[in-house]
């Protein structure tokens, strides 16, 4: 896994978001972007995690944060699972997992004994100049705002 480091340029990455709507991750440059990643929707580890992001996504906003999640999961269930939490970002749905490989969080896995390839659980902050100046590499799922915002 060729994760993105501090320092590294947003990937030139198009994909479309939960409703079809085309977003390319450059379009942020100028605006502070979280871009999270997590494995499936509608998932309890990722639902508390995309539920603490919206409870505290008016914080997140006053420092200025725009934030997109990332699966690889389909525009339907995004879409499914944006909704029924009530959801005020874009979702983005990377089925061909181009912004995934783009980032570096594609890799090998173990649950429970079992070892397979997914997407890791990652965050990353980029500042206004389209670089990363963060990266969260071990998410706390009810407590991920928190890490964003202690910058």
């Amino acid at each position: 896994m060729n994760t993105l480091k501090v320092g590294d340029p947003i990937p030139e990455v198009t994909v479309n978001d939960e409703s079809g709507n085309t977003v390319n991750l450059r379009d942020y440059t100028g605006k502070k972007l979280v871009v999270f990643f997590y494995p499936k929707a509608n998932t309890p580890g990722c639902t508390a995690e995309a539920c603490n992001l919206r409870d505290h996504y008016s914080e997140l906003k006053k420092q200025g944060y725009s934030l997109l999640g990332v699966s690889a999961d389909s525009e339907t269930k995004q879409n499914n699972f944006k909704n029924k939490f009530e959801f005020p970002f874009p979702l983005l749905a990377d089925v061909d997992k181009k912004v995934i490989e783009a980032f570096g969080v594609w890799g090998e896995k173990k649950f429970m004994g079992k070892v397979y390839d997914g997407i890791h659980r990652k965050t990353f902050i980029f500042n206004e100049e389209g670089k990363v100046e963060r990266v969260i590499d071990k998410v706390k799922t009810k407590d991920h705002a928190a890490q964003i915002l202690e910058s």
